[in-house]
């Protein structure tokens, strides 16, 4: 299968993800909302615990005091760990609350920072080019994630790392999605799709596994406010979906196999 053949399917399996327009009028909340606390949380600890094979990826190829473009930059968890190796971090992402999250961490490290408010690649104009390109799971945002890769590789004369989860990032609610609703979710897209594409568009795609360095939630009243968001209930009824998460086993979560993939800018 060729690359636009492959990335019409990405498209097509991403939509299949559309949350029903009766369940979605009944939201009381964003359900596809991010908490910028919850992303600041997690950059903080991967500044604490630095590691995996997304950091080592981008390390590698970063040169002392080089440019890094961070994607989906969320609040900075995978750029600001290498905080003592940027010259300077251009940071992407569409929601302002994370870069000014991300700005924050950022001068406390010491790290010029320039933030870059919209989507990729609709904003990849007003982006100069770097070293290294990472985007940490983001891509199961993208609708043509032929073009964002692409203009990932456009903008680095050195490497595009992506990381993202092994299946949809929403996948682990599906058994719970079809008890509270009666709605069976998708299964695809998943990592391997975005693997097989890049390779279709002519990168020497190189891929890397390994489970999840943190839990999804802490505890299970965690995840059952979680799930009411997501799944577009009444926070009343918190308590019934974490008795139901128990009765269906799904408690404690199975921590995510996270993929890293990344190639060398084709012109090298």
């Amino acid at each position: 299968m060729d690359a636009e053949a492959l990335n019409e399917r990405w498209r097509q399996h991403l939509a299949s993800w559309a949350i029903p327009p009766d369940i979605l009028e009944a939201a009381p909340t964003d359900p596809w909302g991010h908490s910028p606390a919850r992303f600041a949380a997690r950059t903080d600890r991967a500044v604490a615990e630095a590691e995996g094979p997304t950091l080592a990826r981008v390390d590698e190829a970063l040169p002392d005091g080089g440019t890094l473009l961070d994607v989906g930059a969320g609040a900075g968890a995978a750029s600001l760990p290498l905080a003592e190796r940027i010259g300077r971090l251009i940071a992407v992402d569409t929601s302002a609350a994370m870069l000014a999250e991300l700005s924050l961490r950022a001068e406390k490290a010491g790290v010029p920072a320039t933030t870059v408010e919209g989507s990729w690649p609709e904003v990849a104009e007003r982006v100069g080019r770097a070293d290294v390109a990472v985007a940490a799971h983001v891509v199961y945002n993208v609708p043509d994630l032929a073009a964002f890769f692409v203009a990932l590789d456009d903008h680095v004369t050195g490497r595009v790392v992506i990381e993202l989860p092994n299946r949809h990032p929403m996948s682990w609610m599906n058994l719970l999605w079809e008890h509270l609703h009666g709605v069976r979710r998708p299964v695809r897209p998943i990592a391997e799709d975005a693997v097989a594409l890049a390779a279709a568009l002519g990168f020497d795609v190189r891929v890397e596994e390994r489970e999840a360095p943190i839990e999804r939630f802490d505890t299970i009243e965690e995840l059952a406010v979680s799930v009411c968001r997501r799944a577009c209930l009444d926070p009343s009824r918190a308590g019934e979906v974490a008795r139901t998460a128990m009765e269906l086993g799904m408690w404690p979560v199975p921590r995510d196999r996270w993929v890293t993939l990344w190639w060398n800018h084709r012109g090298r």
